[in-house]
Parts: structure tokens; C-alpha cells; sequence
């Protein structure tokens, strides 16, 4: 019997962002599909409540913008200079933090918990940036 130890393929840092940005994005999706189903939301929205108060276009830009920027992230992860990347991954990292702090006091458990996987994702986001491989240079 062998005791071979199983084939692993190094990943590079900007791929491990990237698919931590793309992890993100689904369970903000999850829960944003999840909260339509909590009693008086679609009445609240068809009210014109929307997730940052009274629905406004202005209102409806934040929103957007606030959600675009992770899924932007997916790509700028792959293709931005180490530099620009590491430091753009720990500054909006910990903003998406802050974010899901702010919004999870006195949310349902279904929100918590996919809550608690952002913030998960988020700290692996800056760890992953902040020990960004060197290189040693000759």
C-alpha cells in the first residue's frame, strides 16, 4: 500500500482574491433573494421602501454602486498590479466588513449567518492582500 500524497496546484494570490470576491458576491445575492421572502418586504417595496429608505434614484446609484463594486473586484483581482491590487483588496476588504457590521443588528437569522460568511470572506480578503507573496529580487 502507498502512501503517495496527493497532487496540489499552487494558487496564486490574485486567483484566491478573485474567487473570494466572486464567494462575496453570491451571498449577497442569496440574501438579498432570501429578503424578499420576510414578511412586508414586497409590500414595503412596492410602497417604494427601498434597502437604504424611501426608493429615490439617487438612493437606487448607492445601491448599485455598493454592489457593483465586489463583482468588479472579481476581475480587477485578476488583472491590477500586485501593488494597486493588494492595497484596493485590504481597504475595500475591510469597507464590505464595516458594511455587514452596520447592517446586521436586529436582522433575520437567514441574514446573520450569510452575514457572518461575508465578514469570513472579507477578513480572508485582506489577510490573503496584506501576506502578498515577495519576491526576492537579485
Amino acid at each position: 500500500m502507498s502512501s503517495a500524497v496527493l497532487d496540489d496546484l499552487k494558487v496564486h494570490v490574485k486567483l484566491k482574491l478573485s474567487a473570494l470576491w466572486a464567494s462575496l458576491m453570491f451571498c449577497y445575492i442569496y440574501g438579498d433573494y432570501f429578503g424578499l421572502y420576510v414578511p412586508g418586504q414586497l409590500k414595503g417595496m412596492l410602497a417604494g421602501q427601498g434597502p437604504i429608505g424611501p426608493v429615490s434614484q439617487g438612493a437606487l446609484v448607492i445601491t448599485s454602486v455598493l454592489l457593483a463594486v465586489p463583482g468588479v473586484m472579481v476581475f480587477l483581482s485578476l488583472v491590477l498590479p500586485p501593488k494597486v491590487n493588494r492595497w484596493l483588496n485590504i481597504v475595500l476588504g475591510a469597507f464590505y466588513i464595516v458594511v455587514m457590521l452596520l447592517t446586521m443588528p436586529g436582522a433575520w437569522s437567514f441574514y446573520i449567518v450569510l452575514g457572518v460568511v461575508e465578514i469570513a470572506m472579507g477578513g480572508l480578503t485582506i489577510w490573503y492582500a496584506w501576506s502578498w507573496p515577495r519576491q526576492t529580487l537579485a
